[in-house]
């Protein structure tokens, strides 16, 4: 199923991902960040329904110097206390949270809508593969309506998150190791179970893939 799913995410189609029972027991809408149009943002709000995030390559983000956010929260402390109360030290599947900064490009108007999201993160694209990455700053503004992830050095043989692994696909893709990524939600306000995800797939003809599957064929090919 991993050759599927790679052979679809080259074609620029959405990728089902399913973590794992014991960690967030979540499926993701995935899709290579190159690949991302207005119609792709709005299918991601309306269909899945949980946070549109963008997933970086941890050798992209050191490229970029982009922080994680509780660094900045760690380093903001000194000045504002409260910071130093919200460190995220008690998520029960995790140790750490890959959240980084939110950007806007800076030709957009608000950064909400999914023509400006979709622009925003194809100059993203455009600006890494161009390897322009003095230019961060001349192109974005911070905050912004597009949140960034920063994937951990080793991807999934480190952490087996979502960021890690829309970007593990990514890369066993050979496309640029962006992937924007979204929860989906259910009807009854918890996230949407396998068996629905999985109908979903079928309906709607993409691949679905199993977390478990992903990271053990990520490192066979990358031992």
């Amino acid at each position: 199923m991993i050759e599927k799913a790679i052979k679809a995410f080259k074609n620029g189609e959405i990728v089902l991902i399913y973590d794992a029972d014991d960690r967030e027991g979540e499926t993701d809408m995935v899709i290579a960040s190159q690949f991302i149009t207005p119609e792709v943002i709005r299918r991601m709000r309306k269909d899945a329904g949980g946070l549109i995030c963008t997933a970086i390559h941890h050798d992209i983000c050191s490229s970029l110097d982009l922080p994680y956010l509780v660094d900045i929260f760690s380093y903001a402390s000194e000045k504002f206390r409260i910071l130093r109360e919200l460190y995220p030290n008690d998520i029960p599947y995790d140790e750490k949270s890959s959240f980084s900064i939110t950007i806007n490009h800076r030709k957009t108007f608000t950064g909400i809508t999914d023509r400006d999201r979709a622009f925003t993160i194809k100059k993203l694209v455009e600006l890494v593969n161009e390897k322009r990455y003095n230019d961060f700053g001349k192109e974005f503004r911070s905050p912004g309506h597009v949140i960034l992830l920063r994937a951990s050095e080793g991807l999934v043989k480190n952490r087996q998150g979502h960021t890690e692994m829309s970007v593990a696909l990514a890369e066993l893709s050979n496309l640029t190791p962006i992937a924007t990524i979204c929860e989906m939600l259910g009807d009854d306000g918890y996230a949407m179970s396998k068996s629905e995800a999985k109908r979903y797939a079928e309906k709607y003809n993409l691949i679905f893939i199993e977390g478990e599957e992903l990271i053990n064929y990520y490192l066979e090919k990358k031992a």
